[in-house]
């Protein structure tokens, strides 16, 4: 079955029930397969003798007290329509085919409507024995984040924070106010562990701190470079628009460097999702100090049909491999050495940095003194 939908809902209708579809087709529309600018001018150092098969490397990972073999996985997506559940079907097929955890899209729609549940229970049924995450907004209470966790039996909680997407939604949210005292409690009533993710705008080094100050322990920083949502409400908007606003945020790479400038006692650990799109650009991301790395619309664009799943399987084989043969390139057996590779970040992260009182050279020289960024 192919995933379809009429490009006339945009037309009329921004309200209800077929958001999550515009949110689908209006990603699709944005997607490209090329890496952000950031993500490009961040260069690897090439050393000659990399000393080191390509069966030696273990690039296994610990994220919210799981371990996970693979250092990438199928982040939070969509749900809560028909088309949208058959995307949530493959991917969750795909998780388990591949073995790589899956991220649901927010649950609140199968809250607020229990017919619905089925497009998001159904990642569960096909991937009974993976890691599986759930999703809900910062503004939700501890009743319903229990709710969405038994809804897919999830290993972890993300909660997400979308303050531009609301702002820009015509039927967002405007109150704020009460989100870091929600997660504090989320974090200390729930049974599962709390992961706080952006949603591709980004996170400031304040953020990750105000964050870990509260007890969260696992933070996606999700920058700018893939999914524009700023943009994607906008377009919903049948007046007042925000064409200026597209854009919003820092990059994945700032935001990496933001968040690892703080000291190892301040700073959760990191998990990086935001236009990566591939081998290459999650071994960046690694080695600038991530456990994990994210991808959404690059698996999106493959799982809206039962053909494309075979094509997304065999891109994961491959993403798995490649990843290995970089770091086999750089010498690195593992992700606490490949963060002693020697990185230099492109102009505008640089630029930033400095002005943000960031040292980016400490990436390039990282190889001469072991102690940083372990």
């Amino acid at each position: 079955m192919d995933f379809k939908i009429d490009e006339n809902l945009l037309n009329y209708s921004y309200f209800g029930k077929d958001r999550k579809d515009q949110h689908v087709l209006l990603a699709s529309q944005q997607y490209t397969g090329q890496s952000s600018v950031d993500f490009e001018e961040t260069r690897f150092v090439h050393q000659s003798l990399p000393q080191m098969k390509t069966d030696d490397v273990d690039y296994s990972t610990t994220v919210a007290g799981l371990d996970i073999q693979t250092p990438f996985f199928i982040n939070a997506m969509t749900g809560g329509t028909k088309e949208t559940g058959l995307i949530n079907r493959n991917l969750g097929i795909l998780g388990y085919l591949a073995k790589i955890p899956v991220a649901s899209g927010s649950v609140s729609a199968a809250i607020k409507d229990p017919s619905v549940a089925e497009t998001f229970t159904v990642i569960r049924k096909e991937n009974p024995k993976g890691i599986v995450f759930a999703n809900l907004g910062a503004h939700h209470d501890v009743e319903n984040a229990k709710r969405a966790v038994d809804l897919l039996e999830a290993n972890a909680l993300q909660i997400h924070v979308n303050a531009p997407q609301e702002i820009l939604m015509p039927e967002g949210d405007r109150d704020f106010s009460h989100w870091l005292t929600n997660i504090e409690t989320l974090v200390r009533e729930m049974e599962v562990p709390i992961i706080v993710k952006e949603v591709g705008f980004g996170m400031s080094r304040e953020t990750v701190q105000q964050l870990a100050s509260v007890g969260v322990k696992t933070v996606d920083i999700s920058g700018t470079g893939g999914t524009d949502f700023a943009k994607i409400e906008d377009l919903r908007r049948p007046y007042d628009r925000y064409p200026y606003m597209h854009g919003w945020g820092q990059s994945t790479v700032i935001s990496l460097a933001e968040a690892m400038s703080l000291s190892d006692q301040e700073r959760p650990e990191i998990i990086a999702s935001g236009g990566i799109k591939n081998p290459l650009d999650i071994v960046k991301a690694l080695s600038m100090g991530a456990k994990m790395a994210g991808l959404s619309n690059h698996f999106l664009q493959m799982a809206k049909n039962d053909k494309g799943l075979e094509d997304a399987l065999a891109n994961v084989r491959i993403m798995k491999s490649h990843t290995k043969m970089i770091m086999t390139m750089l010498g690195a057996k593992n992700l606490e050495q490949l963060r002693q590779k020697d990185l230099v970040l492109g102009p505008s992260v640089q630029n930033w940095c400095q002005a943000r009182g960031i040292d980016w050279q400490l990436y390039a020289n990282r190889s001469q003194d072991r102690s940083i960024l372990n």
